[in-house]
């Protein structure tokens, strides 16, 4: 005699919103299992610190819980709502705090550079996020929506709540803005280099 497995991956998320809507625990495990990860990686990139970035996911997935009642079937999904909701909750964090981290996003280890080749990829790494880290929240949001989580320009749009044309222009505004600091920085690390 076999046990029949949930389906989950067969399911849809409206379905798996209909039963959340109905209390349905599992469900809500699901789809935990399917999207949880959404929140802790944009929480990550717009945050930077390993515990905010839990606790705005974790609060994500708590307003999805009692958002079910009032889920619309036919939207764009659970992975945009939830994307939509972290990305607000991280920008009302950053204009409560101006952001800093020392910290480097947790990536995997590659043994095969050497240490010099090692310690430029960090400093490149470390401007990188700086010159991020810099931008204004809106501007951020762009960046890490677009070459982090690797949203379509419609999809943070929609996420940012803005028209698309908007969102490009934000996102011109940002690279540029990003272009600028990048050089700058190496034009002064090339001046330190030679004193």
């Amino acid at each position: 005699m076999t046990v029949a497995q949930p389906e989950f991956e067969a399911t849809s998320d409206d379905a798996l919103m209909a039963r959340v809507a109905a209390g349905d625990e599992s469900a809500f495990a699901a789809i935990i299992d399917l999207y949880g990860v959404i929140g802790q990686r944009i929480g990550w990139r717009m945050l930077g610190d390993a515990g905010e970035a839990e606790d705005v996911a974790q609060e994500a997935l708590l307003r999805l819980w009692s958002f079910g009642s009032r889920w619309q079937p036919g939207q764009a999904g659970i992975a945009a709502w939830l994307k939509r909701v972290v990305i607000n909750l991280c920008l009302d964090r950053l204009r409560r705090r101006k952001f800093t981290s020392d910290e480097a996003v947790p990536e995997r280890i590659d043994e095969s550079p050497g240490a010099d080749e090692q310690l430029d990829q960090m400093r490149r790494a470390d401007a990188a996020r700086a010159a991020i880290a810099a931008l204004p929240d809106r501007q951020r949001a762009a960046i890490v929506l677009t070459y982090y989580e690797e949203v379509s320009n419609l999809m943070a749009a929609q996420t940012l709540d803005m028209n698309l044309k908007a969102f490009e222009s934000l996102l011109l505004r940002a690279r540029a803005a990003l272009r600028a600091a990048l050089v700058a920085t190496v034009a002064a690390d090339a001046i330190g280099d030679m004193a």
